[in-house]
C-alpha cells in the first residue's frame, strides 16, 4: 500500500486540491527549466487530473523528450523570457523549481501560484492566494503520486505510472540516493499494472546513449579533473562544456567527498556539485552552499544536500573560489 504520510503532508494535499478546484479557468503547470525527467513527469502527471491544467515549460532533456513522445504525453513548449499568456489564465503551478528564477519565464503579476517542490532551499514566498508545498522527499514525483493517489486514482494509468517511476528512478540516481519513502512509492507504482521493472529500467537507460561529441567532452572534462582539500573535505573539480551533471556524478565515484563541475558559456557561469551520502550525513549541504553563493555574488543557487547548482554572470574563477571557501567552512561531524 501507499507510503505513510504525516499530518502536515495530508493537510498539504488537501490544500493543493482546494487551490486547484477554486480555479475556474486555465492553469499553467510550468516545469522547471532544467527539464529533467522528474520535472517533466511531475508536471504532465499532475495536469492529467484536470482538463483545465496544461503542462508546459521551456526545455525537456533527452530522456524526458523521448519518454513523452513514446507515451504520447501532452506537453507544450513555451518560449523563454517573456511569454504571451492567454487571457483566461487564472493560476500557475510551478513544478520542481526552487523559485521563480528557475522557471525560465516571466510570471504575470497578480496570478496566484502553487509551487510544488522537494528542494531543501527555496525562493518561494508565502502570500495571499499562493501556496507553497515543499516536502523532504527524494523526488517531486513522490508528491504528485501522493496527491493523485489520494484524490485522483483514475488518473494513475499505466502511462502515468511509468512517467512517475522514470522521474523517481532518475532523480534518485537509480535509487542510489533513495530512502524508505522512495522505495515505497516505487513499489506502489509497480503494484497495480504489469510493469516489468527490469525491462522498464533497461528501456530508460538504453535511450540514454551519448553522441561521439558528448562522449569526447566528458572524457576531456575527466582528464582535466584535479583534487584538493577544502578544510576537512576532499574536493575533485573540473570544467565541462556540456553534461555537467553526468560529469559531476562520475567524479564523485572517485572517492572524494564532493565533486564540482564548472561551465562558462554565453556570459553565464554555472556550477554543478555532488556529494556522497557519507559527506551529507557528516555536515555537507550543497544546496545551502549554493544558496550562500547567490546571496554573496548574486545569481541563483540552491538544491539538495547531495546535489545542487549555481548560475550567475560572474567570473568563473570567482565562483569556483567562493564555492571552495564556503565548503571549507563546513565543520565535519564524523571526526
Amino acid at each position: 500500500m501507499i507510503f505513510y504520510l504525516s499530518d502536515q503532508q495530508q493537510e498539504d494535499l488537501a490544500m493543493m486540491e482546494k487551490w486547484i478546484l477554486d480555479k475556474d479557468g486555465l492553469v499553467a503547470v510550468i516545469c522547471g527549466k532544467n527539464g529533467d525527467m522528474d520535472t517533466i513527469a511531475s508536471g504532465i502527471c499532475l495536469a492529467s487530473a484536470y482538463e483545465n491544467l496544461i503542462a508546459c515549460g521551456i526545455h525537456q532533456n533527452k530522456l524526458a523528450k523521448r519518454l513523452v513522445a513514446d507515451l504520447n504525453a501532452p506537453f507544450k513548449r513555451i518560449s523563454d523570457g517573456n511569454s504571451s499568456w492567454p487571457q483566461n489564465l487564472v493560476g500557475i503551478i510551478s513544478v520542481d523549481a526552487a523559485g521563480p528564477s528557475q522557471l525560465g519565464v516571466v510570471i504575470p503579476e497578480g496570478i496566484p501560484i502553487l509551487s510544488i517542490d522537494h528542494h531543501s532551499t527555496t525562493e518561494w514566498k508565502d502570500s495571499e492566494g499562493n501556496l507553497n508545498v515543499n516536502w523532504d522527499v527524494r523526488a517531486t514525483t513522490q508528491i504528485i503520486y501522493a496527491y493523485l493517489r489520494k484524490f485522483h486514482q483514475d488518473s494513475l494509468t499505466k502511462e502515468v505510472r511509468k512517467l512517475l517511476l522514470a522521474g523517481l528512478i532518475t532523480d534518485t540516481a537509480r535509487f542510489k540516493h533513495a530512502d524508505l519513502g522512495a522505495f515505497q512509492v516505487a513499489n506502489d507504482l509497480l503494484s497495480e499494472f504489469d510493469i516489468d521493472y527490469a525491462e522498464f529500467v533497461y528501456d530508460v537507460e538504453s535511450g540514454d546513449q551519448l553522441s561521439n561529441s558528448d562522449r569526447g567532452a566528458i572524457l576531456n572534462a575527466l582528464n582535466k579533473a584535479k583534487e584538493t582539500k577544502c578544510g576537512p573535505w576532499s574536493l575533485v573539480y573540473t570544467s565541462s562544456g556540456t553534461l555537467e551533471g553526468r560529469v559531476a556524478s562520475t567524479l564523485i565515484n572517485t572517492g572524494c567527498d564532493v565533486s564540482l563541475v564548472s561551465r562558462h558559456r554565453n556570459g553565464t557561469t554555472r556550477l554543478t556539485a555532488r556529494a556522497t551520502r557519507k559527506s551529507t550525513i557528516a555536515g555537507v549541504h550543497l544546496g545551502e552552499i549554493m544558496e550562500s553563493l547567490a546571496k554573496k555574488l548574486g545569481g541563483n543557487g540552491g538544491g539538495h544536500d547531495g546535489a545542487a547548482g549555481y548560475s550567475n554572470d560572474c567570473d568563473l574563477v570567482r565562483a569556483e573560489s567562493a564555492f571552495i571557501a564556503e565548503l571549507a567552512k563546513v565543520k565535519r561531524g564524523d571526526e
